[in-house]
């Protein structure tokens, strides 16, 4: 029953993170609802194992059918590989909790702005080039990447908006730099849990095919819908990860 029930979660998760970022509200929550005994390490690289087969998914489909923009997205990928496995080590040695509080405010705020910027990521303008460009990337990189191995809740989101903000994408080109960055990270904190053994494979491999059926449903949905639908699902996306970053924090 439970291995149904988080197949179930996982399709949601790869359909939700396919669109807009963000799966992680769904399928991180039902492993620890399934398993509260597991050791959370466990859990965690469980988890990896869905979400890099869903994103690598997503990745491939978009890059089907629309423009990957390399010249930041390749910075981007390298940074965020790195910086992702320093994060998953430093778990070990940093508290989370700052982050856990932080996190309901910074997601507030990214909500308020996208919000009030109605047209924000309707138009694909890039508005970066050059060392610039690359430069941009790379930070972006590094901080999201470290960031999601870490912590993690909402890398996603906050790679959309950094690809739609700084460099100039509409949602739905920034989704597939955000698809590509994200497995980046996504398979580094595997790598590295992984070789602590912190990995249910059987249980991980349910969830990857999963994660991927549910990816397949939602990168078909956005790219058949546009930037506009992509930008609807973020703003709800953003929503549901204040108000479950709020009660982990301050309600639990």
């Amino acid at each position: 029953m439970e291995f149904a029930f988080l197949a179930v979660a996982a399709f949601l998760a790869g359909l939700i993170d396919a669109v807009a970022g963000g799966g992680g509200l769904v399928q991180i929550p039902a492993l620890f609802s399934a398993f509260p005994g597991m050791p959370p390490a466990t859990l965690l690289g469980t988890n990896k194992v869905a979400s890099v087969a869903g994103t690598a998914n997503a990745a491939i489909r978009y890059g089907r059918s629309v423009r990957i923009y390399w010249a930041a997205t390749a910075p981007a990928v390298v940074a965020a590989f790195l910086f992702s496995m320093a994060g998953a080590w430093a778990l070990t040695m940093i508290p989370a909790e700052p982050l856990r509080k932080a996190l309901p405010f910074v997601l507030v705020t990214l909500l308020v702005y996208t919000v009030a910027k109605k047209d924000l990521g309707t138009e694909h303008a890039p508005s970066l080039s050059g060392t610039r460009e690359r430069v941009a990337a790379l930070l972006a990189g590094a901080a999201i990447g470290f960031y999601d191995g870490v912590f993690g809740p909402g890398t996603g989101s906050f790679l959309m908006i950094v690809f739609v903000r700084v460099f100039g994408y509409d949602f739905l080109h920034a989704s597939a730099s955000t698809k590509v960055v994200n497995m980046a990270t996504n398979l580094a904190a595997l790598l590295l849990l992984a070789s602590k053994g912190h990995i249910w494979w059987q249980l991980g491999l349910v969830m990857a095919v999963a994660n991927v059926a549910g990816s397949q449903v939602g990168s078909r949905l956005a790219l058949r819908h546009g930037s506009g639908f992509v930008r609807k699902v973020f703003i709800v996306v953003v929503s549901a990860l204040i108000l479950k970053t709020a009660w982990d924090a301050f309600a639990r």
